[in-house]
């Protein structure tokens, strides 16, 4: 949806009013994981309106923002879930000549998410371009393996984002659990994790809820999304959320879910229903 900010501000002021006439648990009440949302998925919406409307709701954060963005979100009493990184999507560490650039970069983002309170931070494994899996694992785990005391001593854990390689983004490498799962074990460190998107591995390789039920240790942070067209979690999609988010309750995961879907509806009512969706 392309929104004014006049336009935003009304449909923030209808969701507060629905919020307050309809009573909804608050994150911080929920005895498991605590609710997200992505920034990227409401472009037209001005950060701090958008922040407004999701504590309305119920959100705890919003997340994939940069430094300069924090301060927005933390004066009104939200945090940012998981921050950007230093790596593109196609552009990772899967390449040992991306490690000069990207290892300092990491450290600095590290270290600035710590002083802010800031619990996680992305990264990427990069596109293949015609190397091999094993290779890819062997980089990465040599550039990740440079990261991770910083990691380990300012408290903030770093994970990669798996993501499917056949509709969004092709030839990306980090694009199926057990390569993530190997790389997380050859890692070796409690700071570097997953960040398993559900819309992306429903696409890649399906068995959802199984595969959290077993690899949920290695996995530091979820997204949503409805499947086909990452649009609202609802009926219209083939992902059973309510489900899927018992599992990952049973886990004991404690966590934070960023609900990264992108609204084709009213875009605070949509937030508002995959929330509901998902407190289980």
């Amino acid at each position: 949806m392309n929104l004014t900010r006049r336009e935003a501000l009304r449909l923030f002021t209808g969701a507060a009013a629905l919020s307050a006439a309809t009573p909804f648990l608050k994150a911080s009440e929920n005895e498991s994981f605590k609710h997200s949302a992505c920034r990227w998925c409401y472009p037209k919406i001005n950060l701090e309106d958008l922040v407004i409307g999701a504590k309305a709701i119920g959100l705890a954060s919003i997340e994939l923002l940069d430094p300069s963005d924090w301060p927005i979100v933390q004066k009104h009493g939200l945090t940012c879930a998981m921050s950007n990184g230093a790596t593109k999507i196609s552009d990772g560490f899967n390449r040992v000549e991306n490690h000069a650039k990207y290892v300092p970069g990491m450290i600095d983002r590290i270290k600035a998410c710590s002083e802010a309170g800031i619990p996680s931070v992305i990264c990427f494994s990069g596109n293949r371009k015609g190397m091999p899996d094993e290779q890819g694992l062997e980089n990465c785990v040599i550039g990740l393996k440079q990261i991770t005391a910083a990691a380990e001593k300012y408290k903030v854990t770093v994970c990669m984002e798996l993501l499917n390689s056949k509709i969004n983004h092709k030839d990306y490498m980090c694009d199926r659990t057990p390569w993530g799962v190997e790389l997380v074990k050859r890692v070796g460190s409690e700071r570097f994790k997953l960040l398993y998107d559900i819309y992306h591995m429903q696409i890649m390789e399906g068995d959802v809820i199984h595969t959290i039920k077993t690899c949920n240790e290695y996995i530091g942070h979820y997204h949503t999304g409805g499947v086909p067209g990452r649009h609202e979690i609802d009926n219209t999609q083939e992902l059973n959320y309510p489900a899927i988010m018992r599992a990952i309750k049973e886990t004991g995961y404690k966590g934070f879910v960023g609900q990264e879907f992108i609204p084709a509806k009213e875009p605070f009512s949509s937030l508002r229903q995959a929330v509901e969706t998902c407190t289980v």
